[in-house]
């Protein structure tokens, strides 16, 4: 063979190599993933987090998985038609952010695989007889409010030892919020303190409940977490600093916006559990072999700007224990 024409064949197979490596890869499989929430939209840095994690386990967005996106918007009765709607676009694993999408899903299909994240015990609330080995199509993450519950009312009392009645904000859609009341309420009475229990489910609850709040004269507030309040974050944050309520919050990303204090667990370690955890199901493991985790991260969160212009002095001690302070 002349030189020319070595060449000439060496350049064709070569195309050809390139252009059947493409095929391939436009052939191999995609996972879609569907991800369900009550909220609005997700807290900062979640979605990468949740990415983080399917990274860990060898999957990459737009190249081996696409994922859908459903949001309720904090509106809980539009929940169960978006848990529909992944169903029916038939996803791999449905990724449930929280425990109304927990349910939704849950009731949407017995076969598709669930990875969840909640802030209640899934036994008590239902939707797992064990911990170690889930039944049916769902594991995932949780953490005890009942423990994160108490602890913000402690936290109020160590920054605000005076004052004598906290109110306690809680949406009462959420199943969550029933079984946490009892033992807050247990958590202010051995500190002597007086609890005012206020719910919230629409847009027009929260200002009415300042109102109550400053009717009342409340020194001190208790945010429950729950997705339709902490989609409304910046509505509270500015009622609280309208109605001078110093108030404790469920999440860091109510201190961002300008709130005093939060006491919460990692939300970014909950979402890249999660999505290892959902990374691990598209590799063939099965759910009932992951047992359900329980995220024992949590962080302190003091804004000491919004301290000062209260007029508060954040004790060392206190100090000492936060994880985060922002200027």
């Amino acid at each position: 063979m002349r030189r020319r024409d070595f060449v000439t064949f060496l350049g064709g197979a070569t195309a050809w190599v390139a252009t059947a490596r493409g095929a391939a890869c436009a052939q191999e499989p995609r996972h879609v993933i569907g991800f369900l929430s009550g909220h609005s939209d997700a807290m900062p840095g979640d979605v990468a987090a949740l990415y983080q994690g399917l990274k860990e386990t060898g999957f990459v967005e737009g190249r081996n998985i696409s994922i859908e996106f459903r949001w309720a918007d904090g509106a809980y009765d539009r929940v169960p038609s978006l848990a529909a709607e992944l169903v029916a676009r038939n996803v791999s694993v449905i990724f449930a952010y929280d425990l109304p999408s927990a349910f939704a899903a849950k009731a949407a299909t017995k076969t598709i695989p669930i990875v969840f994240a909640i802030g209640a015990d899934p036994i008590k609330v239902g939707l797992v007889e064990s911990l170690s080995r889930p039944n049916g199509n769902l594991t995932g993450v949780s953490v005890f409010h009942t423990v994160t519950g108490p602890k913000r009312l402690e936290l109020l009392h160590e920054l605000l030892p005076a004052v004598d009645t906290i109110a306690l904000l809680g949406n009462p859609v959420n199943a969550n919020f029933q079984p946490d009341v009892p033992d807050i309420r247990s958590a202010a009475e051995a500190l002597r303190q007086r609890l005012e229990v206020l719910t919230a489910s629409r847009e027009s609850d929260l200002a009415a409940a300042f109102a109550t709040m400053a009717q009342h004269r409340v020194g001190a507030l208790v945010v429950m977490a729950d997705p339709f309040l902490i989609s409304r974050r910046e509505q509270l944050v500015e009622l609280a600093a309208r109605y001078a309520i110093l108030a404790i919050y469920p999440s860091r990303v109510f201190v961002d916006l300008g709130g005093l204090m939060s006491y919460g667990s990692s939300v970014l370690d909950l979402s890249r559990q999660q999505g290892i955890y959902v990374g691990k199901i598209l590799k063939g493991a099965k759910t009932t072999d992951l047992p359900i985790q329980q995220s024992t991260k949590v962080e302190l969160v003091i804004n000491l700007k919004t301290a000062r212009a209260l007029g508060l002095t954040v004790r060392p001690e206190l100090l000492a224990r936060v994880d985060d302070v922002i200027e």
